[in-house]
């Protein structure tokens, strides 16, 4: 049985200026899935987002949502979504049933049904005993909760998250991620932007991945790394720090890609493990340095996109305006 396509984008570009932010993307998002936009900040993802949400308009290209033309049929179109922006848009002074009420007004929530919804809601979040308390005396969690709450009050069903967890703490993160699969299981199509490959790796029934505005790989997280399982994969552990000679190390391997994914812990991707050993071996020899652990290791998703766009995790790990504050 053939899925229903709910957002397709054909040849989608924006300039801002001389600066193109997207160029010519093409993607195709089934009903009821979470579909993933992984990228670096900068890649385009929020563009993307503000396009298809009628925030901004395309230099060149097509999208369409549930059928209806972003540009001619946007107020269509907006009627059927909802859209929770990675800076909150609800009211620091009112309380969160005040803003989900404020905010029903505005999606057209028949007025009878409009107090019903917006409990109903705060109960599911987990907010209901906090509902006169003011949105500014909520935690970060809980204003995204609250946030992507006002983004439901209308039933939408198609909902777009962008950079849902950044700035929460590691408690907050699992929470929201939690709340965002059950959305799912409701049947909520779920357009997702995210730095934070882990996340793309429990969320995403698939994930674009998304490098200085061009799609690079669509696919499943399970398919992506699984293309990746067809070169061997292995991690060399040393007893001190060799980012001083990592050139040394790399000028012995020929064929192979070399990452440092921490001080003292080097991958290498693919050529043959046996060539791969015996010069890693002879390079800790002739260096006096102890090899701790050596072993071979499945692909995660982060390896994926090594391979895949050639950039380090650490380009990832870089938050706007500072760096990755918890690890997730």
């Amino acid at each position: 049985m053939s899925k229903e396509i709910v957002i397709k984008a054909s040849g989608l570009t924006k300039f801002y200026g001389d600066i193109l932010a997207i160029d010519h993307i093409n993607f195709e998002v089934e009903r009821g899935e979470i579909f993933g936009f992984l990228g670096p900040n900068g890649a385009g993802k929020t563009t993307t987002i503000r396009i298809l949400t009628g925030l901004s308009k395309s230099t060149d290209g097509k999208a369409s949502i549930l059928g209806f033309d972003i540009n001619s049929e946007i107020l269509k179109v907006k009627r059927h979504i909802g859209v929770v922006p990675e800076i909150s848009n609800l009211y620091d002074d009112l309380s969160a049933i005040d803003n989900l009420l404020f905010m029903a007004q505005l999606y057209g929530v028949p007025r009878p049904q409009r107090r019903k919804r917006a409990e109903e809601l705060l109960k599911i979040f987990g907010l209901y005993e906090r509902k006169d308390s003011p949105f500014r005396t909520f935690s970060r969690g809980m204003k995204r909760a609250l946030t992507i709450a006002a983004a439901l009050i209308h039933n939408p069903e198609i909902l777009f998250l962008d950079e849902p967890t950044v700035g929460l703490d590691v408690m907050a993160a699992r929470s929201l991620r939690n709340l965002i699969t059950n959305l799912r299981q409701q049947g909520i199509t779920i357009f997702l932007t995210t730095h934070y490959l882990e996340e793309a790796d429990l969320l995403c029934g698939r994930v674009a991945i998304l490098v200085k505005g061009r799609i690079i790989k669509i696919g499943s997280p399970t398919d992506l790394k699984t293309a990746v399982e067809k070169e061997s994969l292995i991690e060399f552990s040393f007893g001190r720090e060799i980012s001083d000679l990592i050139e040394d190390l790399s000028s012995r391997l020929s064929g192979v890609r070399m990452v440092a994914t921490e001080q003292n812990k080097v991958r290498i991707y693919g050529g043959t493990p046996a060539d791969i050993y015996d010069s890693v071996f002879r390079f800790a020899k002739d260096k006096g340095i102890k090899i701790q652990s050596v072993k071979s290791i499945k692909p995660t998703l982060e390896d994926t996109f090594i391979k895949i766009t050639g950039l380090s995790p650490t380009v990832m790990a870089i938050e706007k305006g500072g760096e990755h504050n918890v690890a997730r």
